[in-house]
């Protein structure tokens, strides 16, 4: 697993004073605001972080030693990254990064079906795509009468193969 992971990216500047406006990666920007520390180039630079609020679901952020609009904009564009040390997660919460590439195995059968490639927030529910191993890909919503085991540890999903999900 990796150990930093990407959170956000700096869009652009807000007012005159240093402060940037960040597109959030994350279930919702205001988990964001509670981090004092992030990292910028894959985690080899740590920036502190001393103010953040929501904004149209968007962040602005203030970064010390970032005091003039010139100093924001060069960091246009710059992915942040957040140390998983940093974060205690709710039990049953995943970064979806340590969730794609997890084999999907049927619960009943432990046939492996494919491989998660990538998650979708739909509002009400997550969507899992799977790719099966003929190269389709399926939807499946993460809901709990079919997403009955996730553990990234041990790389797998296990769900209960409801009648439709897979049929050809």
């Amino acid at each position: 697993m990796k150990q930093y992971l990407e959170t956000g990216k700096i869009t652009g500047t807000h007012g005159l004073r240093g402060e940037v406006r960040v597109q959030p990666w994350a279930d919702s920007p205001e988990f964001l605001t509670q981090l004092k520390v992030l990292y910028l180039d894959k985690g080899a630079k740590k920036i502190e972080i001393t103010s953040a609020r929501v904004h149209k679901n968007m962040l602005i952020m203030k970064i010390k030693g970032v005091d003039t609009i010139e100093q924001a904009d060069a960091l246009r564009n710059k992915v942040l990254y957040l140390n998983r040390d940093d974060v205690e997660l709710e039990d049953g919460a995943y970064f979806v990064q340590d969730l794609i590439g997890l084999d999907v195995l049927d619960c009943d059968t432990g046939e492996c079906l494919g491989r998660l490639a990538e998650v979708s927030e739909t509002g009400s529910n997550d969507i899992y795509h799977i790719k099966t191993p003929d190269g389709r890909e399926v939807l499946i919503p993460v809901i709990p009468d079919v997403v009955r085991e996730v553990s990234p540890q041990q790389g797998f999903v296990k769900i209960f193969r409801m009648k439709g999900l897979f049929d050809e």
